[in-house]
């Protein structure tokens, strides 16, 4: 199995809860061979989106992300594997939906802002963000017995 095992966060928004999209969501990640080693639904609160949206709170828009954000609870992804980082935005696809590639999770289920999910853009923002939304306790290290055959 490749070293170069990375951890990404993954925030599923919104409107991926209010349109019943959870578990096409999860299942993809899961078709790809990530490993969840952490996943939980939460309320997000000011203090988490002035953090984790700190490059955005100039920008005119901010005040509505945060709105959105608050308006349902998210499910916060923790996942891990080899370059999983870049996977992981290939498998998101573009920011915006209707921009993004067939086949990635926006470019199917997305037409524009409202875009399902956050995908860490680092495997060093991978980590902090991890930290921001888990607490070690709900970190979990395991072998998946598929690891093998998807990573040769």
């Amino acid at each position: 199995m490749p070293n170069m095992m990375e951890r990404t966060c993954i925030i599923l928004k919104p409107d991926a809860l209010q349109r019943n999209l959870l578990g096409e969501v999860v299942r993809r990640f899961e078709l790809k061979g990530l490993k969840i080693i952490g996943m939980k639904m939460i309320s997000l609160s000011d203090a988490h989106l002035d953090e984790h949206y700190a490059h955005l709170k100039e920008k005119p828009f901010f005040g509505d992300i945060k709105k959105f954000m608050k308006s349902a609870p998210v499910v916060v992804i923790a996942l891990e594997g080899a370059a999983c980082v870049n996977a992981v935005r290939i498998l998101v696809g573009k920011t915006f939906g209707n921009e993004a590639e067939a086949g990635s999770i926006r470019g199917d289920m997305s037409m524009g802002t409202m875009n399902l999910v956050h995908a860490s853009d680092s495997p060093e923002n991978g980590d902090v963000e991890i930290k921001r939304f888990f607490a070690p306790e709900e970190i979990f290290a395991y072998k998946k017995i598929d690891a093998d055959f998807i990573y040769g």
